[in-house]
């Protein structure tokens, strides 16, 4: 996993609530187990139309939007099923940092997993971001801090300590599992000298 410290990015705003994992990405690409090759799928049925054409007013189709790495959206975000190809949608397409009001359980607790930072703000707050969108300006997320700079203000933002840690150290679940490699070795070499029987053919 990608280690995360500082982006800098154009935001996209999508001022829409309620949108569930189906809208990310929608079920008929749930075949595949590869978290690539997702991204050209992100927010299908709002970005193509019937004959696979760009739809030209959705905000991930336009410049330079189309190359944001900071998504801004209305609240309860990633609602709906607990697909885990939601954020690799995301992240395919380049979106590495959320910023919304509120987010499903699973859904954000998914975006730590994969190297997305999913950032909780007050809609105030999201609203003077918005602007920067709006005048297609960069602002940055600075995840060591805690901050959001955009011109010359800045927004300090919560989060769990060790969510913070994994994302920084770039620490999936299986490369915490191998953090602790010698732990699991010297247990699995005691559960040998206890229970034999256990490991034998």
């Amino acid at each position: 996993m990608q280690r995360f410290n500082k982006l800098k990015s154009i935001p996209a705003y999508l001022p829409i609530i309620n949108i569930d994992t189906d809208m990310i990405i929608p079920k008929q690409f749930l075949k595949t187990i590869k978290r690539t090759g997702l991204g050209k799928n992100l927010f299908f049925e709002m970005r193509y139309d019937d004959q696979g054409s760009f739809i030209k007013d959705f905000i991930l189709n336009q410049e330079p939007f189309n190359k944001s790495r900071i998504l801004i959206t209305g609240k309860n975000f990633g609602c709906g099923s607990s697909r885990e190809h939601a954020p690799w949608a995301l992240l395919d397409f380049g979106i590495t940092c959320v910023i919304s009001s509120s987010y499903a359980d699973i859904f954000y607790n998914n975006c730590f997993k994969n190297g997305i930072l999913p950032i909780v703000l007050d809609e105030e707050k999201i609203k003077a971001i918005s602007e920067y969108s709006n005048r297609k300006e960069e602002i940055e997320v600075n995840l060591e801090s805690q901050k959001i700079i955009f011109g010359n203000n800045e927004i300090k933002f919560e989060l769990d300590s060790f969510k913070k840690k994994c994302l920084l150290e770039g620490l999936d679940d299986i490369a915490l599992s191998l953090e602790k490699t010698d732990k699991i070795i010297c247990f699995e070499n005691n559960l040998k000298n206890l229970k034999p029987w256990i490991f034998n053919d």
